[in-house]
């Protein structure tokens, strides 16, 4: 941890123990927290601690790309420290969210203005997570993928 302090320092960045304990709680988390989920945590710690610096110290993470926002839940939004290229797998049953590693193979589509910039690109797969999948009386159905105008089954 005191590698990852030294870093933000060197970047400028006012470490308080608030935004260590942040800091911290995301270092290597692989749950995509929201705010509150990182507030509710962090706060067991510094009870006086407001809400107000959490997402003021998430929106600073985020402006020195030391952690990415996500927006695929729609109820909340989540945040990765995982700031390296890759992709989500999200259980449509409990909104859980799972990092996925590897090249798809995906380019710019060809139709796109000549002056556009692409500028990158990420993927989300969606499905029935292992613990959901498990719940009595849950059956996942297959939904069917559509390939072109053609639906398949």
């Amino acid at each position: 941890m005191e590698n990852v302090i030294d870093e933000y320092r060197e970047e400028g960045i006012k470490l308080t123990p608030q935004r260590i304990a942040i800091i911290d709680y995301l270092k290597g988390n692989k749950e995509h927290p929201s705010a509150d989920d990182i507030y509710r945590a962090v706060k067991e710690r510094f009870p006086t601690m407001s809400f107000a610096t959490v997402y003021n110290t998430l929106g600073l993470l985020v402006a020195r790309g030391k952690v990415v926002r996500i927006s695929i839940d729609s109820v909340k939004m989540r945040f990765d420290p995982d700031n390296n290229p890759h992709h989500h797998l999200i259980c449509s049953s409990c909104r859980r969210i799972d990092d996925i590693c590897g090249d798809f193979g995906l380019g710019p589509p060809e139709c796109l203005p000549e002056d556009y910039i692409v500028t990158g690109h990420h993927v989300e797969f969606y499905g029935i997570c292992p613990d959901c999948n498990k719940t009595p009386g849950r059956s996942a159905s297959r939904v069917p993928i559509k390939e072109g105008c053609h639906e398949k089954a």
